[in-house]
């Protein structure tokens, strides 16, 4: 008997061909389409810590003082010292699952923050990523990425932004 064969009931079975079904049922499981919509941010949770005032202020220095920005006219934020601090006084958040992700004011109490609602979806393209930009009040977006094409169901968003939906595949 070939050691590829097992007899199972009398009968026997290639364990080649069973590996090659299983994978097979596999692809086809994980071809399917997935729904996602806007996470609630009342679950979402902080990644990093803030930076304090003494780090940002160490980084204005060192970022705002290399010369081969300032030549290169990339110092906007550098003009002032609040601009600057608005731009990098932020933490990373995640969804609950930790599907979506954003970079939120550490200005913002988290209590506002979390109260906040998904104003709107959209799909943007990056080369062959698909970003899934959920939309908040205060500039706040919240991103899932993927290699899958998404599709966003404009007539959901349009009645509600709460019922926006979004189909990956």
């Amino acid at each position: 008997m070939n050691a590829l064969n097992v007899v199972a009931k009398g009968s026997t079975v290639n364990l080649r061909q069973l590996s090659l079904a299983l994978f097979v049922a596999s692809l086809s499981l994980s071809a399917g389409a997935a729904q996602f919509s806007c996470p609630d941010l009342a679950s979402a949770v902080q990644v990093n810590a803030c930076p304090s005032e003494d780090e940002l202020k160490h980084t204005y220095t060192g970022y705002c003082s290399d010369n081969a920005k300032a030549y290169a006219n990339q110092t906007d934020s550098c003009i002032r010292y609040e601009d600057y601090r608005a731009m990098k006084n932020t933490a990373r958040w995640e969804s609950k699952d930790g599907e979506f992700d954003g970079y939120v004011s550490c200005d913002l109490p988290a209590s506002q923050f979390k109260a906040l609602k998904a104003t709107s979806m959209k799909v943007v393209q990056q080369g062959k990523l698909t970003k899934l930009v959920c939309v908040y009040p205060k500039g706040i977006n919240f991103t899932y990425r993927t290699k899958q094409t998404c599709t966003v169901d404009e007539k959901a968003c349009v009645a509600n932004a709460a019922n926006c939906k979004a189909t990956c595949n």
